[in-house]
């Protein structure tokens, strides 16, 4: 039986890597030191032979031989983390209820994905699938109305749950298609396009809300929504301009084509998403449930929207949850 060298951690490192073109980004976001990142990077060249990234270009690139690797191996390992969830099946088979509640960007694809894994993994189990805004499932999970909450991080960390990192999806500046103004422009309101807002009682909103107070920012809020479709359809027919995130533009499938991103000028901020448990919740469905929407938001939503927009490489990340992974 041929046994491969390669280590399993290095191909992970090589692909986040390969999306974000720093080194320090994927140490920063994987909790390894920069060292440690190196050498695995390394120790992968060496094994194989051959140059997969072009160290002496900042952002990094692939080189030929790294690109077609890398399209192996992305394949290879959602096959492992799809084997991965499967083999809990065992573990999960007793399980009888589920109560679930995700935010509005997994509606439409990602939550329909998840039940049916969820379901062949717990073939017993019957389930209730639940879409409300984030501070919404927050308070649902601490009076225990749900079991399971995928949600935005809050400012400060929630009492009695237990956060299990997902995502970091960067604010950004989303304009009509046409805009031609550069982005300091709208943040310092020297355009009359109106500036569209998330609502302040939703989670998003109030983190756009004061990061613009941090940076000493009016702007007029004169339009306030709670539907990211409707907020995009705005932005799409030019009678707006919105700070939002990756995975907002990405879900607005229709208007994708009359909407253009641009980095948020100047510092810049992020929400985080985390799948959100009581402490006291089966760490084995846990982790089956982190485990399964790591892998629908990369296929969904993190890899259409850095091959689409190369700048996101390195901003739009997958996180890291050791403290799940290494429950059993």
């Amino acid at each position: 039986m041929h046994r491969s060298n390669l280590s399993l951690k290095s191909l992970e490192i090589f692909r986040e890597t390969a999306r974000a073109g720093h080194v320090q980004s994927v140490a920063r976001d994987s909790g390894l030191s920069i060292g440690t990142v190196s050498h695995h990077l390394s120790k992968l060249e060496s094994t194989l032979g051959v140059r997969l990234l072009d160290h002496t270009r900042r952002p990094m690139v692939l080189t030929a031989e790294g690109t077609a690797f890398l399209g192996y191996i992305e394949q290879a390992l959602a096959l492992l983390h799809k084997a991965e969830t499967e083999a809990l099946s065992g573990r999960l088979s007793d399980v009888r209820s589920l109560r679930l509640a995700l935010i509005e960007d997994f509606d439409s694809q990602i939550a329909p994905e998840l039940a049916t894994l969820l379901a062949k993994v717990m073939p017993s189990c019957a389930f209730t699938h639940l879409t409300r805004p984030s501070h919404e499932i927050l308070s649902l999970l601490s009076g225990r109305s749900v079991d399971v909450g995928i949600a935005t991080q809050p400012q400060t960390d929630p009492d009695g749950l237990r956060a299990h990192p997902l995502l970091r999806d960067p604010f950004v500046l989303a304009l009509p298609m046409g805009a031609s103004m550069d982005p300091d422009s709208y943040i310092n309101g020297q355009t009359a396009l109106p500036f569209l807002r998330y609502s302040d009682e939703q989670i998003i909103g109030g983190q756009i809300t004061a990061h613009l107070r941090r940076l000493r920012i009016d702007l007029p809020g004169r339009f306030q929504f709670e539907s990211n479709q409707s907020l995009m359809g705005m932005i799409a027919e030019g009678t707006g301009w919105a700070i939002t995130t990756p995975t907002n533009f990405i879900r607005a499938s229709r208007f994708r084509d009359r909407i253009r991103l641009l980095p948020f000028p100047g510092k810049e901020f992020a929400r985080y998403i985390s799948v959100f448990t009581r402490t006291d919740f089966a760490p084995a469905t846990s982790r089956v449930i982190w485990t399964s929407m790591r892998s629908l938001i990369d296929q969904h939503m993190v890899m259409p929207a850095t091959h689409g927009l190369p700048w996101l490489r390195g901003k739009l990340t997958l996180l890291d949850a050791p403290e799940i992974s290494s429950e059993s």
